[in-house]
């Protein structure tokens, strides 16, 4: 290839790298850095002696997620539909290693990470995506089986597994995530409505059963019909990012001038950062993250359109279920539309496991973007 031409493919293919996918997803991280701060400077001077001490962290799980989403990039996706049972595998082992006592780290009474020395892994975090990668790579090779019963048994199977284990540390809010991401995928690989319906009905007998059986869950429950009735145990947190919301109003109190991060509301920096930004930007700032969500989505959508194979497709469709599907669970969490739980805010919420992990997968739908543009030009 002489220089000209190498130019002309160089050329030709970073046009084909979606630019917006990457803006948007910069601008959350950085927003993310920046509430991360505001949102834990008190927290972390009274508990750590550094106001910056979870801005650090943050920051360090940005430029792995940078480093990660790049990486991913670079990778020809092909390369993970075959090594799909590796990556299923590998992610069931790390759910079992979390439930293994020494081994996992225990915290608030839930045994979800694995302390790797230099990070904290929550392995629930790899499970989501190493599932999207395992269904669409399932669904691309038995399509014409998507519509039948014993067609859709190998994904219930993989994904039931998935959300038993995650019970068991125990995480109920990542399990519902999980289990919706099961279903929006089956939904996409062409799954009938009827067959969907029965999937649905034990899945819903269930949720009612483990509310029942566990006392906090059914605790939760009633702070979510009445958090007034408990105003400083089960409702408590609720209440406050109530306070937090209202008090932001329309255009909200200012950056860094939030009053619910002084020690009123319980993590603030992660899974309630939304009511961090409801109250220092108001109702318009978070409509203004919330299209930026929307946009994220319908730029990954659109790759999935443009996608040269079904991998490529339900890749890329499956990356935004598991967005969109997050991130209405946590916002109808801090708003008081579902019962509370605790799941993060994706590439805005304090974790480096959730922002490696998502960041990859965003460089995934790049790779999609890249090489199916490469192949259509392979045909002409």
């Amino acid at each position: 290839m002489n220089a000209k031409s190498e130019s002309y493919s160089r050329t030709d293919r970073s046009a084909y790298f979606d630019l917006p996918l990457t803006v948007v997803t910069v601008c959350l991280l950085a927003f993310g850095v920046l509430m991360v701060y505001s949102a834990s400077m008190y927290n972390a001077e009274i508990n750590y002696g550094n106001e910056y001490f979870f801005m650090y962290k943050q920051l360090f799980g940005v430029i792995m997620g940078l480093i990660s989403m790049f990486g991913m990039t670079a990778l020809d996706y092909h390369k993970l539909g075959k090594a799909r049972f590796v990556i299923i595998g590998i992610s069931i082992i790390l759910l079992v290693l979390v439930l293994i006592p020494g081994v996992g780290v225990e915290n608030y009474g839930a045994r979800r990470w694995l302390n790797l020395g230099f990070i904290t892994l929550q392995s629930s975090e790899v499970a989501k995506v190493g599932y999207v990668i395992f269904a669409a790579a399932y669904m691309s090779k038995n399509y014409k089986k998507m519509t039948t019963v014993k067609g859709l048994l190998p994904l219930i199977a993989v994904g039931g597994l998935i959300c038993f284990l995650i019970m068991l540390e125990p995480n109920m809010s990542v399990t519902m995530c999980v289990a919706l991401l099961m279903l929006t995928l089956l939904l996409i690989g062409g799954a009938r409505l009827k067959h969907l319906i029965f999937i649905i009905i034990p899945l819903a007998a269930l949720v009612i059963v483990l509310i029942i059986i566990e006392p906090y869950r059914l605790a939760r429950l009633f702070a979510f019909l009445d958090p007034w009735a408990s105003p400083l145990e089960e409702g408590y947190q609720l209440i406050q990012s109530f306070y937090a919301l209202g008090s932001g109003g329309f255009f909200g109190v200012g950056l860094f001038n939030s009053r619910q991060k002084y020690l009123f509301l319980p993590f603030s920096e992660s899974d309630f950062i939304f009511s961090v930004i409801g109250e220092e930007f108001g109702l318009i700032g978070c409509a203004i993250i919330i299209l930026a969500f929307c946009f994220m989505i319908y730029r990954l959508i659109k790759i999935a359109q443009n996608a040269a194979d079904r991998f490529g497709c339900y890749l890329s469709a499956g990356m935004a279920a598991l967005i969109g599907v997050q991130v209405l669970i946590n916002i109808a969490v801090v708003t008081g539309s579902i019962p509370p739980t605790g799941i993060p805010l994706p590439f805005i919420s304090a974790g480096s496991s959730s922002l490696i992990v998502f960041c990859g997968g965003i460089g995934m739908c790049q790779s999609v973007s890249l090489r199916s543009h490469a192949s259509i030009r392979a045909l002409l």
